[in-house]
């Protein structure tokens, strides 16, 4: 089991699988990914059925959950309860978060 990661390296194999999301730990009780969107890119997910915990490396965009909406940028704490809607939109600089998702995400 690897134990130390550097986003630098997610981003490579991220970027090599041609994918906007690179699951890169799962654990029973949780799993972690490394989520990009690029500037004017549209957010495809739909709810998941874990909670989750974003924490935004960099970029700015504004994020709706359920009716809630908020700016998000560098440093921004997200948590979106299982089941609920929630996207990333307006993206004006190239967003990278990385996502935890409690307990690990279902396949």
């Amino acid at each position: 089991m690897t134990h130390f990661f550097h986003l630098d390296d997610l981003n490579r194999e991220r970027t090599g699988k041609n994918k906007l999301y690179l699951e890169f730990l799962r654990v029973p009780a949780m799993s972690a990914g490394v989520y990009v969107l690029p500037a004017g890119g549209i957010d495809p997910q739909k709810p998941h059925r874990e909670d989750e915990m974003y924490y935004v490396v960099r970029g700015r965009a504004r994020m709706q959950i359920g009716s809630e909406n908020a700016e998000v940028r560098a440093g921004s704490v997200i948590f979106v309860e299982a089941e609920a809607e929630h996207r990333f939109y307006s993206i004006e600089e190239e967003l990278e978060v990385l996502v935890f998702l409690a307990p690990a995400e279902q396949e």
